[in-house]
């Protein structure tokens, strides 16, 4: 929650809302699903504190952008009501690393190497028979109906994205749906808020969306 208080705070600011950041556990002291079930507990504490559900936006950048899509998936899963939005910034999608742009982005990547998502993977799915295809983990291969208006926010060099466009997909399953590029922009880009003018320009169209489906 200390390096990201900062972005929420502006994300917030331009949703006109509160924001609640969720210190979820870490792995590798906390493997899957804990994270999950943390943000899963933040939001029925959301619930129970007077919160109503469409009011409420799950966001998130990196893990947590994923953290942001799993949530109401659970959610639907268990039939029960959804945040009102979701903005998911360069979640990670695909845990199988099969996509070629893992390799090919790795010179322009500042962030992110096929080792480290490794290391990452390892760190976070340490059951020896997961499956990294599963949707329960690998949300690009999930079932999405129900999920409520969903804007993905992924830059143009992601190197885990895949590369079938995330826009068709979701409008497969009637998900309301933008899907914006950020050129030149690196992975959790929102870490720059409030310093870099593209980032800042990215997070008022952030906030004009929550406003708008979230009634803020």
């Amino acid at each position: 929650m200390h390096s990201d208080r900062k972005a929420a705070g502006h994300i917030a600011k331009a949703a006109g809302a509160r924001s609640l950041v969720v210190d979820f556990r870490l792995a590798p002291e906390h493997p899957y699903p804990a994270q999950l079930d943390d943000a899963e507990t933040a939001y029925r504490w959301l619930l129970s504190q007077g919160y109503q559900p469409q009011n409420i936006g799950s966001t998130g950048h990196s893990i947590g952008g994923t953290l942001a899509v799993m949530l109401p998936l659970r959610l639907i899963a268990k039939g029960e009501a959804t945040p009102g939005a979701i903005v998911s910034v360069s979640p990670w999608t695909d845990l199988t690393l099969q996509n070629p742009a893992v390799d090919a982005n790795e010179a322009s990547d500042k962030m992110l190497s096929r080792g480290t998502l490794e290391l990452f993977r390892g760190a976070w799915l340490q059951d020896p028979a997961a499956d990294f295809t599963a949707p329960e983990i690998s949300i690009a291969n999930a079932d999405l109906t129900g999920l409520p208006p969903d804007r993905p926010l992924r830059r143009v060099r992601d190197p885990r994205r895949r590369r079938r466009p995330a826009r068709p997909r979701l409008a497969d399953f009637k998900v309301t749906s933008e899907v914006h590029p950020l050129p030149e922009g690196q992975h959790s880009f929102v870490l720059g808020a409030g310093r870099v003018p593209e980032v800042d320009q990215a997070i008022q169209q952030m906030g004009q969306w929550l406003r708008k489906h979230l009634g803020t």
